[in-house]
């Protein structure tokens, strides 16, 4: 079998089990999240925690319980890194610096999980189980909260409740996450995932020498890092290692659980407005995009440039031998088209092209499907700018959903859309601008820029991935990136947060002969081309600087 069909039909079977998961989960997590009752166990946590799930919140109270959640979360994470040297489990390892300290921790409450250390050189198992671990679970179970608060706001009317965030959030933990995480990772230890509290031990004999690897749950933390698109490994290599994605299967099954639940929100966000249309226009822009990312990477890491391609069938640096071509190219795609960031390949190794398209498919705000919850929200927000432009094309006031948008809430649209491309390039300026923070390249000239221009977008896009090429450990770089990843996760969601108690207020519009029919293919047109459009003026003197300018001229 060619590598090529080999990745065609690899991208057919993922097509295939998302479109079976499609239905029933997306109607589960409305369910959930529209019930009035309450498990045992998270009546126990309500208990715990001091809070009332049946209290009902406007959008400034649900934002202060998002705020004042991952607040703590970061102050928790980063104790516990500067006290590991005293904690049991800790394979000796010391305590992590305060500023590595600050940025792991912004970066994995900001479901980022940008790493700037070696996983398996630097934390113990109890900083990987009780504060990675938790993390990964919570920032997911945050991010799907703010949606879904979205959605009530398209859904309710003439008040400006929102819902409950602590309901929301333990529901999304106990229900949603936990569940498929736990099967999820009972098929990666199957398939020959590890997952045990082993210290460390010596693996074979490499040049006259052993080499020393750690044990630890890396099944279970693999499991809810691809589900809650959350991306920070066990190991170094991420999902290239073995022990943590062993094979062309294991492969094919985390692109599944990294894509699933942001596909299935269009569903749940259909149900719950009470148009399962309006869901599956949302849907119909993501795939659009999604496939047509896919099949453009695949077409240049297989594009043949020279004998060595022949001969490896593709584009094959910095790619494993168990993935191929095919398997590295849906994977790069669907990580960095989320807010995954986990990589199961080398991205500064792709084509010029290539690299580009991963940095492309951060940039356009990760909605393609996106992350758990931010994909969603995220395109909604867009859905708002699109029709808000064909209001303008027709001289007809913009409604979406029977939501007039009118100047508050395209203000609020117009904040979102421009804070994260902002803190991209600003903090990528000031890096190229000063002395030292160049020094951090690997490569020089439009590669070297790339790495920069790629770490800042990875952070504050909350994606994760880096371009191994940069050594980010500095002083500099962990601290800009963390500010980057805190400040581009929690400014969107004021915003969103606003949006919605602003459209949960208004008296719901009947539609007439002149409404915007947004459940139609034209306006899933006009959507992807509205995205493609406003990145591609945001972003596109960086990449003219970077991955183009290097592709050209290759």
């Amino acid at each position: 079998m060619s590598p090529v069909l080999a990745g065609v039909l690899q991208l057919l079977a993922l097509i295939v089990a998302l479109g079976l998961a499609y239905r029933p989960l997306g109607d589960y997590m409305a369910r959930v999240y529209s019930s009035d009752k309450h498990l045992r166990v998270e009546k126990w946590i309500y208990k715990g925690i001091g809070a009332n799930p049946n209290t009902e919140m406007r959008w400034m109270a649900y934002l202060r319980g998002v705020l004042a959640f991952s607040a703590v979360s970061v102050l928790f994470l980063y104790l516990l890194q500067r006290f590991q040297g005293s904690l049991p489990g800790s394979l000796g390892f010391t305590s992590i610096d305060p500023d590595q300290a600050f940025n792991t921790a912004a970066s994995f409450v900001a479901n980022t999980n940008w790493q700037s250390y070696y996983g398996e050189q630097a934390m113990g198992h109890v900083v990987q189980t009780a504060g990675l671990a938790v993390q990964n679970f919570v920032s997911a179970a945050v991010g799907i909260a703010v949606a879904v608060a979205l959605v009530r706001g398209f859904a309710r009317s003439r008040t400006g409740e929102l819902g409950n965030f602590w309901s929301d959030l333990v529901r999304g933990t106990i229900r949603v996450l936990i569940p498929i995480s736990v099967v999820g990772a009972i098929v990666l230890v199957a398939c020959g995932a590890i997952q045990n509290f082993s210290g460390i031990h010596s693996v074979g004999q490499f040049m006259g020498g052993s080499q020393q690897w750690n044990g630890g749950a890396v099944a279970s933390q693999e499991a809810i890092k691809e589900l809650g698109t959350n991306g920070g490994g066990y190991f170094n290599a991420n999902s290239a290692h073995p022990f943590e994605n062993p094979n062309g299967f294991t492969n094919l099954f985390e692109i599944f659980l990294i894509l699933v639940i942001p596909f299935a929100l269009t569903r749940t966000f259909g149900r719950m407005v009470g148009s399962l249309k309006q869901g599956y226009a949302i849907l119909a822009t993501m795939a659009t995009i999604w496939i047509g990312f896919t099949a453009l990477m695949m077409w240049t890491e297989f594009h043949h440039g020279g004998p060595a391609f022949d001969i490896a069938g593709g584009a094959m640096e910095g790619k494993e031998n168990r993935f191929g071509v095919g398997g590295s190219s849906i994977f790069a795609v669907a990580t960095t088209l989320t807010s995954t960031g986990a990589v199961d390949s080398f991205h500064s190794s792709f084509t010029g092209f290539g690299g580009g398209i991963t940095m492309l498919g951060m940039q356009l705000g990760e909605i393609a499907p996106g992350g758990t919850g931010s994909g969603l929200y995220g395109m909604l927000i867009m859905a708002i700018i699109a029709v808000f432009i064909a209001g303008l094309m027709v001289g007809r006031t913009p409604e979406y959903l029977g939501k007039k948008i009118g100047t508050r809430e395209i203000k609020f649209a117009a904040c979102y859309i421009l804070i994260t491309p902002a803190l991209v390039l600003v903090f990528t300026a000031i890096s190229m601008a000063l002395p030292t923070p160049p020094n951090s390249m690997l490569n020089s000239g439009a590669h070297g820029f790339s790495e920069i221009l790629y770490a800042y977008t990875s952070g504050a896009n909350n994606n994760g991935s880096a371009f191994a090429g940069l050594s980010a450990d500095t002083q500099w770089f962990n601290t800009t990136i963390g500010l980057a990843m805190l400040l581009g996760r929690f400014l969107p969601m004021v915003f969103v947060l606003a949006l919605a108690g602003s459209l949960a207020e208004q008296q719901p519009i009947p539609a007439t002969a002149g409404t915007l029919r947004t459940e139609k293919p034209l306006f899933t047109g006009l959507l992807v081309g509205t995205i493609l459009i406003i990145t591609g003026l945001t972003y596109f003197p960086a990449l003219a600087l970077g991955p183009l300018a290097e592709g050209l001229a290759s």
